[in-house]
C-alpha cells in the first residue's frame, strides 16, 4: 500500500501539468471557437417519398422517409440525388426529432459519393421557433476532383418549404464547410 502511495505521489505531478494545459479555464482567448467561418458548398433539393411509420419503440417513435431523387448545385459542383437513400427519423419523448439520412449524389461529370446527414429538429411552440442543424459526412472517391470533400467538417441547414398543389414533396439542405 505504501508503495502505491509513493508511486502516485511521484506520478501525479507529471500528469497534473498536462491536465492543467487542457483545462478550459486555461484558454485565455475564448473567441477561438466563437465565430466559426464557413464556405457554402452546395444546395440540395431532396425529393422524398411517402413516410413509413414504424411506430413506437423503446427509444421513441420511429419513421423512415425514402429519398427518391433530386438535384444539387454549388459554386464548384452540381449533379443529381440518386434514388434509394433513406432518412431514418426518431421522435424522442422530449419532442425533438433526430434524423439520420444516408444517400448518394452523382456529379454531372459522373462521380458518385455518399452523404450521411445527422440532424436535430427542435420546435419550441411557446416562442414559435424552429431549429434544425446537421453534421454531414461526405465520402467522395479519392481519385476524383472532389477528394477535397473527404478532408473537412460540414454543417448543414434543413428547410421544409411549403409544397404547392401537384408538386412532389421535397426538402432543401444547404451544406457549409467549416474553415
Amino acid at each position: 500500500m505504501k508503495r502505491i502511495l509513493i508511486c502516485l505521489l511521484l506520478i501525479v505531478p507529471f500528469f497534473s501539468g498536462n491536465l492543467k494545459s487542457q483545462n478550459v479555464n486555461s484558454v485565455k482567448n475564448d473567441s477561438l471557437y466563437k465565430d466559426f467561418k464557413t464556405e457554402f458548398i452546395w444546395k440540395v433539393k431532396v425529393k422524398v417519398g411517402n413516410m413509413i411509420n414504424v411506430g413506437e419503440s423503446k427509444r421513441g417513435i420511429r419513421r423512415i422517409i425514402p429519398i427518391i431523387g433530386g438535384s444539387f448545385c454549388g459554386p464548384k459542383i452540381e449533379g443529381e440525388v440518386l434514388p434509394g437513400g433513406e432518412d431514418w427519423q426518431l421522435v424522442r419523448s422530449d419532442g425533438d426529432t433526430e434524423l439520420h439520412a444516408r444517400y448518394l449524389l452523382k456529379t454531372n461529370d459522373g462521380y458518385i459519393f455518399q452523404v450521411i446527414n445527422q440532424a436535430l429538429i427542435h420546435i419550441d411552440n411557446t416562442v414559435k421557433s424552429f431549429y434544425c442543424k446537421s453534421v454531414l459526412d461526405i465520402e467522395a472517391p479519392s481519385n476524383s476532383p472532389y477528394n477535397y470533400l473527404n478532408h473537412a467538417i460540414f454543417l448543414g441547414t434543413l428547410t421544409m418549404p411549403d409544397i404547392k398543389q401537384g408538386d412532389e414533396p421535397y426538402v432543401i439542405i444547404n451544406m457549409y464547410k467549416v474553415l
